[in-house]
């Protein structure tokens, strides 16, 4: 079996140092979607340096690093075919806010690895800490297609069961042609969101937009819309990705208010509301 559960879990952790600046804040920003109207002050909290804040899925991109499902994929006792892998899910925990420039230490390691019987989850777990102590805590579910049925732990469910009643607000979010040219600057090279030959090898007619993006467009809406433009009221923000999105479209985003979560569901609104980020839910004070 390509995968070796045990070992990927036995292997020691790698650590590396990270650093970002306010411009690496400012692409991350843009490249999702920020600064439309450019003149709207509360748009201009992402895109000028004498006002910048940061939105806590900039943790994903933090200091251009492979993103962590490509990392996982590199841990010892993991040996996959790259076309069966599928970035199933992502969570972030934010221990406080994310500073605009800073040095830190990202210390990665497998957390997990179930068995689903027809494939195998990795969780890729990147932990983050400067001077200051912990910063931020990353897990990244990596689905590996027809790599399970050893008899291993097959983990927790991961469906929830869908929000009731109406929502209580629905933005559209329009997604640019060159959405994904630009998110791409801030570290994921992936050519399936660039390249038109390359996503035809992969099954899609044209380039599809980083699921990571739109993660990072949908947390920007919910601060937005119900949390005040307050970016550090965040406390954590969990999704799973449940469909594609190609640039060009509209993500309509629906979220369902509770005393200190956001439930949200995302989908293509040209196509039927097909689905794209399900389960997803931000934590927040």
């Amino acid at each position: 079996m390509p995968i070796d559960a045990a070992k990927a879990l036995a292997a020691d952790p790698r650590s590396g140092e990270i650093r970002w600046e306010r411009r690496d804040i400012q692409l991350y920003h843009l490249g999702i979607g920020a600064g439309r109207p450019a003149t709207d002050p509360d748009e201009l909290r992402y895109t000028l340096e004498s006002r910048l804040h940061v939105l806590p899925s900039f943790a994903t991109v933090a200091g251009a690093g492979s993103p962590g499902v490509i990392s996982g994929l590199s841990m010892p006792g993991v040996d996959v075919d790259l076309a069966k892998v599928l970035h199933g899910g992502q969570s972030l925990t934010l221990h406080r806010p994310i500073p605009v420039a800073g040095t830190a230490t990202a210390t990665g390691r497998i957390a997990a690895v179930y068995d689903k019987g027809k494939a195998a989850v990795l969780v890729m777990r990147t932990e983050v800490a400067d001077a200051d102590g912990p910063l931020w805590t990353n897990d990244a579910q990596i689905f590996v297609r027809g790599e399970g049925g050893w008899g291993g732990d097959r983990g927790p469910a991961g469906r929830l069961d869908p929000p009731s009643g109406e929502p209580d607000r629905t933005v559209e979010r329009g997604i640019r042609e060159d959405q994904a040219l630009l998110y791409r600057l801030s570290g994921d090279y992936n050519p399936l969101h660039a390249d038109p030959e390359f996503a035809k090898l992969a099954g899609f007619d044209r380039p599809i937009l980083h699921g990571l993006c739109t993660y990072g467009i949908t947390l920007k809406a919910v601060v937005d819309t119900l949390l005040g433009g307050d970016v550090s009221r965040v406390r954590s923000y969990g999704t799973r990705f449940a469909g594609v999105v190609f640039p060009g479209e509209t993500l309509r985003i629906r979220m369902w208010r509770g005393d200190s979560q956001i439930r949200v569901a995302v989908s293509a609104a040209e196509r039927d509301d097909a689905p794209v980020l399900a389960d997803t839910i931000v934590e927040h004070s």
